[in-house]
């Protein structure tokens, strides 16, 4: 027997002594220290004994096996994996003394997340803190009992939000004290939470070598994942939902990064009320073949301060929500160099208190109420994009904070009018915590709609109208207060067939470029101007289907190889 083939057959002989491996291979099954999967017994000291007890050992796995196991909070220590096997249930308890730990036990969270060390306030029910070398693993299911913290009998009364010092006025909308009617019924919710609640279900909070991977998450009271000031986390093939209070709790985001960075998810399904991925001050973080609904935005970036740069997301699907992809500043901070590419966007309106009104992509840098300046945002691009949608892009920069360098390539917009178009559209919803004129206010609904940005790019942008229309839905593309604008191979005309608004409207702007564009049939005015310099450039546009080029006709207008209506060098 050759030398190499005996010391294989001894080292595999030496694997099934025992002790030998012992770091690698160690399981702490809970049931051992105590765990009972009967759904009453409350087994959070019990598995936080096995996991002491892995730690201890050097590390190791801490087995959850087939059952039903109530828990309050519990602390994932560095080495330590926590595996559910199938058939497994960590049950978050539905009695919030339970979730009240002591200040010298631990630091709990507020209902809103904030650390709270000196007083009795709700922790969330899996925490793992300055930790190294952590897993949650499994196909088992960590349930949070979302539904025994809320009020499900109420959704969140409206009524507050048309006093002095809510968050809309009804004398700024187009429905006035009609909008969101309470005649619509409680439809899309969300619930009144109960105060306080448990805290972020799965918390990392500046941890190092961080997975998550397989297991179900559902029906968190809070949010979901929550992964702060960490480092190199991976989060592969998991499920969030919260199918139990048909997706109406607020605030149960599905993954929240706070200040992290090298963060990679990737094969995930996220089914939430709330926003199912925000990213707030992160950087270097990729976002892959993953599929996301909620009744608020799929992808949310940015809000009041930190940097948030260098990710991409990509192949993604987003259905049934409000905003598919909300990049927006408020208080301070930078969103710069983010790229989405391969994304299908379904968005629609809903008739709860969820923010937005179906923007497949929403970006707007506006001035936190109570502060002056917003913060940046620059450097976007979208590539191969197809939406269907109730809204339009909206893109909205204010003079204290010029949007710039966005660009969309190879984006299709199917516009159409749904059931609640008529109760809740036709209206621009830049909250949250703007003030009053800046958060839901009457407007007409382009394909696009950009002000005070400047590099705005569109090749081959495609808007499609469908079917009978509101009269609020307008062009296809408008832009004011604006500089350096292209648009070349855009395809499209105006929301009406007839009537007064054009395929494109610009407005006191500076540099534009229209190439290689086609005015669609049913085009009345292909391109409206007012208050234009430095001169508009149509090269090679096909406008043949266009009643009017260009409205008014006096302009200066660089043109060549456009191909005019009929008879008609220029209108």
């Amino acid at each position: 027997m050759k030398r190499t083939t005996v010391l294989i057959v001894l080292m595999g002989a030496l694997l099934l002594l025992p002790g030998w491996g012992k770091a690698q291979t160690a399981r702490f099954d809970v049931v051992n220290y105590g765990a009972v999967g009967d759904g009453k017994t409350n087994n959070a000291a019990a598995i936080d004994r096995a996991i002491a007890a892995a730690a201890h050992a050097g590390g190791g796995t801490v087995v959850v096996p087939p059952g039903d196991f109530m828990s309050g909070p519990i602390t994932i220590l560095s080495n330590v994996t926590l595996y559910l096997e199938t058939g497994s249930i960590i049950r978050g308890s539905t009695r919030l003394q339970d979730y009240l730990l002591p200040p010298a036990g631990g630091e709990g969270e507020n209902e809103q997340g904030s650390s709270a060390q000196s007083v009795r306030e709700p922790a969330g029910l899996i925490t793992a803190t300055n930790a190294k070398n952590i897993t949650i693993t499994g196909r088992g299911t960590i349930e949070g009992s979302a539904v025994s913290f809320m009020k499900a009998d109420q959704v969140l009364d409206l009524k507050y939000a048309v006093t002095d010092g809510g968050d809309w006025n009804p004398s700024l909308v187009r429905q006035g004290k009609d909008f969101l009617s309470t005649k619509l019924g409680p439809q899309d919710g969300p619930f009144v939470p109960i105060k306080p609640r448990p805290g972020r279900m799965i918390r990392i909070d500046n941890c190092d070598n961080v997975m998550i991977t397989g297991v179900t998450l559902q029906n968190s009271p809070n949010y979901t994942v929550s992964v702060t000031d960490s480092r190199n986390v991976d989060i592969i093939g998991i499920k969030i939902n919260s199918f139990a209070s048909d997706r109406r709790a607020p605030n149960d985001d599905g993954i929240d990064l706070f200040n992290s960075r090298f963060v990679h998810i990737s094969d995930c399904d996220i089914q939430n009320g709330d926003d199912s991925l925000c990213l707030f001050g992160s950087e270097d973080v990729t976002v892959t073949n993953c599929t996301l609904s909620s009744h608020d935005s799929a992808i949310r970036i940015g809000y009041d301060g930190g940097e948030t740069r260098n990710s991409v997301f990509s192949n993604l699907i987003i259905r049934n929500s409000t905003r598919g992809i909300n990049v927006n500043v408020r208080a301070g901070g930078v969103i710069e160099n983010l790229l989405f590419e391969n994304i299908f966007i379904q968005t629609q309106l809903h008739t709860g208190y969820w923010w937005g009104k179906g923007e497949p992509i929403h970006i707007s840098a506006v001035p936190q109420a109570g502060t002056k300046v917003p913060g940046v945002i620059r450097n976007l691009r979208f590539s191969n994009i197809l939406a269907e949608t109730e809204g339009g892009i909206l893109i909205y920069g204010t003079k204290e904070s010029i949007i710039r360098d966005i660009r969309f390539d190879q984006v299709k917009l199917k516009v159409k009018a749904g059931p609640m178009s008529e109760f809740v559209g036709g209206n621009f919803d830049l909250r949250g915590d703007v003030p009053q004129e800046f958060s839901i206010f009457k407007h007409d609904i382009p394909g696009l709609y950009g002000r005070y940005v400047d590099g705005l790019k569109l090749s081959n942008f495609e808007v499609e109208w469908d079917g009978k229309l509101p009269e609020f839905f307008s062009q296809a593309i408008e832009c004011e207060n604006f500089r350096n604008m292209e648009v070349d191979g855009f395809v499209g005309r105006q929301a009406q067939t007839e009537g007064k608004n054009s395929a494109i409207s610009l407005s006191n702007g500076s540099g534009v470029s229209i190439r290689d564009s086609v005015a669609a049939e049913g085009t009345q005015t292909f391109l409206a101007h007012t208050g234009i310099t430095g001169g508009i450039l149509l090269l090679n546009n096909d406008l043949s289907r266009a009643k009017v080029v260009i409205s008014p006709a006096k302009a200066e207008l660089m043109q060549s190889g456009n191909i005019m209506p009929p008879g008609k060098a220029r209108e």
